[in-house]
């Protein structure tokens, strides 16, 4: 058993990985909703808009569903597997693996994508109504152009694998940035040449990928992985593709219904009137930079540990690091959420406005935002408890709650979206995401290496406690929030929304931490003697 300083040790590690990697983190999400306030700028909330949102959601979904997943739920915990076997013929196995899994990754995806490629057509007619004929078909280039992203994303998620099995995280946290920046650029230097700018931010897509891909080589090369292609039989037989092959297959289900949610909401967002998925999707611009930074980035980091604490039976290390990790969730998105409640049209307004993103869609886009922000922090937790399941090899339970939150969200979803349009879309993901929260704990509950109660109960009275200093915050600048506007109004979006949002952040973020500081909260002081650089 480790001791307390032993666990501590490793408490502060998490925190120190996950502070370094937040930081890569946060600036590719920064740059994200610099990528969408571009996309705002040359599209707008039109049809054109559309037509390039769902596009570029068919490669993107397929990422999540096979890239994401498959690294996450079964390439890591089994390549860790391998390579705590140092002899030299469990190195071979470990090299067979890897190159089997290559081979198998590379398949797939580029057989999958010559498909999708010829069936774009009527994979997409399924978005469009009968009379949305120009949209239907500039969508069907666009998706063309940018289908291929998926091989190119699926072996860069591959790479991710290998170096995060290995506790190597920086290079796989810098490639967003890469990404965003190639899209961007892409846009306004392209866009003179192309027919319209949403050609130009596709090719940017695809460009963005492949350089996904290529800058982590190196580094996977440099630990000594030299990676090449085996036969089809080769690669359909090795024991560690078909254990990956074996623990991916029963989540694909899960994950099918969880994806799907994209599908049938977006689907049902195109028949509730023009900028609807494009409001969608700005507003989970917004919510997904806040997950990057906390529930990704600590899911990322805590996978390797929790699969090593599992394998070697350290049930208290296991239990210690998913609920410090359930409470750094709730200490970045609980006051993320109160103060973005306040701030929303705020934030929206200087991010977004400009270009064709007017009055209409700024309305929009909050209306669909105060629902979405709700649910952030059920949506974080789920990632994080899900890592717990992943780390002992348990697809089945994941599963199961993916499906039941593809039920819950497409039942609410058809019921509010004629009469909230997209505010009843956005609602219906949060009250499913609360029902996957529910249903992941009543699953670890079955666990019986997992001590459910103390994470439940521990999580429960931080997470109060984080309610009631949020909401003291949120009415110390809820009053300011208008004098501060009308003040600054007249200027330039980046003076008359700008230093309201900053002025309010910095009083909110006084005000909180004072609260935590005044209850001496542990991890309130752990993070500043890691900033201290203090042992």
């Amino acid at each position: 058993m480790k001791t307390k300083s032993t666990s501590g040790q490793k408490h502060k590690s998490l925190l120190a990985k996950g502070l370094s990697l937040s930081v890569l983190t946060l600036g590719s999400r920064i740059l994200g909703l610099i990528r969408e306030m571009t996309k705002a700028k040359f599209l707008g909330a039109t049809h054109l808009s559309d037509a390039y949102g769902i596009a570029f959601m068919i490669p993107n979904l397929f990422r999540r569903l096979f890239a994401e997943n498959s690294v996450s739920v079964a390439f890591i915990p089994t390549f860790k597997n391998h390579i705590e076997d140092d002899t030299e013929e469990g190195k071979k196995k470990t090299r067979n693996f890897v190159n089997a899994t290559f081979t198998l990754v590379s398949f797939c995806t580029v057989l999958f994508v010559t498909l999708g490629i010829i069936f774009t057509p009527f994979i997409l007619r399924i978005f469009f109504k009968g009379d949305a004929n120009s949209t239907l078909n500039e969508a069907v280039i666009l998706t063309r152009i940018m289908f291929p992203y998926l091989v190119v994303i699926s072996i860069a998620a591959f790479f991710q694998g290998i170096l995060n099995g290995l506790k190597i995280f920086s290079p796989s946290g810098f490639t967003p940035i890469l990404f965003n920046l190639i899209v961007i650029i892409s846009t306004y230097v392209l866009s003179p040449f192309t027919k319209n700018p949403a050609r130009s931010m596709a090719i940017g897509v695809i460009t963005g990928g492949t350089v996904q891909c290529l800058f982590q080589l190196p580094f996977v090369l440099k630990n000594g992985y030299t990676i090449r292609l085996t036969s089809l039989k080769s690669a359909f037989t090795n024991e560690g593709t078909k254990k990956v092959l074996a623990l991916v297959g029963p989540t694909i289900i899960g994950m099918a219904g969880y994806q799907l949610n994209d599908i049938v909401s977006s689907a049902l967002a195109t028949h509730a009137g023009e900028g609807v998925v494009s409001s969608l999707q700005y507003s989970l611009r917004l919510q997904e930079l806040i997950l990057g930074i906390c529930a990704v980035t600590i899911g990322t980091v805590i996978l390797p540990d929790l699969t090593g604490f599992a394998k070697k039976s350290q049930w208290e290390n296991f239990n210690g690091m998913l609920t410090l990790a359930i409470k750094l969730i709730a200490f970045i998105s609980i006051p993320i959420t109160f103060y973005s409640l306040v701030m929303g049209e705020n934030l929206i307004t200087l991010v977004f406005a400009s270009g064709k993103f007017d009055e209409d869609a700024i309305l929009m886009t909050k209306e669909v935002f105060n629902f979405h922000i709700i649910g952030l922090f059920f949506i974080a937790v789920n990632r994080i408890v899900s890592q717990a399941f992943y780390a002992q090899q348990n697809t089945k339970s994941p599963t199961i709650a993916g499906l039941i939150n593809f039920g819950v969200n497409i039942l609410f979803a058809s019921a509010f979206v004629f009469s909230l349009k997209g505010k009843g879309i956005a609602l219906a993901l949060t009250i499913a995401s609360f029902v996957n929260t529910v249903m992941l704990f009543v699953f670890l509950k079955k666990t019986p290496t997992i001590d459910v109660k103390s994470v439940i109960v521990s999580s429960i009275f931080y997470c109060a406690k984080l309610i009631v200093f949020s909401l003291a915050a949120a009415l110390s600048i809820y009053f300011l929030r208008i004098p501060l506007v009308d003040f600054f109004a007249g200027h330039k979006r980046i003076i008359s929304q700008g230093i309201p949002v900053a002025v309010t952040a910095l009083i909110f973020a006084t005000v909180g931490i004072g609260l935590m500081a005044l209850t001496k909260d542990s991890l309130l002081k752990i993070a500043v003697r890691k900033f201290r650089k203090q042992p």
